[in-house]
């Protein structure tokens, strides 16, 4: 029996990967963006480090990955979590799985806080962030518009207790 695991993501990925981000976009509380990215265009926005898929039998079940917040080198070790689980798989640990590697990696790569923008709605993605250490920081009100439609975006934060104290 294959058992659930996390990995490096790959390009050869994409097409899953793809899918999964197309499910979340669906549900019009899991992000801002309206249409799937090309690969390229998602590789330039994120880092390069601390992009995992989990995989059962070599499906992929769920994805995580970070993007800087700013250019400015004093933000360096700072990264926001993007992460996504397939419909089919919610409720099997996919999320805290990959949330917890993804927190492991991004240590061992010097980030010292992760934080998430998550739509007050999302919340199985709240539930997963304070499950996982992050706080509640604050709240942007109507900070964008998705469909017309102004969205709040709450802010959680974790810091390491192991780098940049």
């Amino acid at each position: 029996m294959a058992t659930l695991k996390t990995r490096e993501m790959q390009s050869s990925d994409w097409n899953a990967v793809a899918k999964i981000y197309a499910e979340g976009i669906a549900t019009g509380y899991a992000t801002f963006e309206k249409n799937i990215p090309t690969y390229e265009s998602w590789n330039n926005t994120h880092l390069p480090m601390c992009r995992l898929v989990a995989v059962k039998n070599s499906n992929v079940m769920g994805w995580a990955a970070l993007s800087p917040v700013s250019s400015r080198c004093v933000y360096g070790g700072v990264a926001e979590v993007s992460i996504y689980v397939s419909e089919k798989y919610k409720g099997h640990g996919v999320g805290s799985m990959l949330i917890n590697k993804l927190i492991s990696q991004s240590e061992d790569k010097g980030f010292w806080t992760l934080q998430s923008g998550i739509f007050p709605e999302n919340e199985s993605s709240i539930a997963l962030h304070k499950k996982a250490g992050f706080r509640y920081i604050g709240r942007r009100e109507k900070v964008g518009q998705l469909n017309g439609i102004w969205k709040d975006n709450l802010l959680f934060e974790r810091r390491s207790k192991s780098v940049g104290i």
